[in-house]
């Protein structure tokens, strides 16, 4: 399964239950990935989607391999570990990135 195939799966599972989203802000997410480009995933009235490219102004931006992004949302990346070796990289606001981890890990 392709990275971006796991992140749609995680995409539905959030959507098909909203309860760790629906007091979330509308906020844009982007995920710059090494291998496959940039995705944004933009959280909107307790809804989630996922849009390819960068055409919106991300308020946190990652950037990592897709094989560590896979981990991210598997739960099995020690990001503070991936920031630290320069696996990790974070654009913007970074207590966002880690409330984006957050609400991953509710959905494991």
């Amino acid at each position: 399964m392709t990275v971006k195939a796991e992140l749609m799966t995680l995409v539905d599972k959030m959507n098909a239950d909203p309860i760790f989203i629906k007091d979330e802000k509308n906020r844009i997410y982007q995920v710059n990935l090494d291998e496959s480009g940039p995705v944004q995933i933009v959280v909107a009235d307790s809804q989630v989607r996922v849009v390819e490219g960068s055409s919106r102004e991300a308020e946190v931006i990652l950037n990592l391999s897709d094989e560590n992004f896979s981990k991210l949302l598997n739960d099995d990346l020690n990001t503070t570990m991936a920031f630290m070796k320069g696996q990790l990289k974070i654009e913007g606001k970074i207590g966002l990135a880690l409330k984006l981890q957050e609400i991953v890990n509710k959905y494991q």
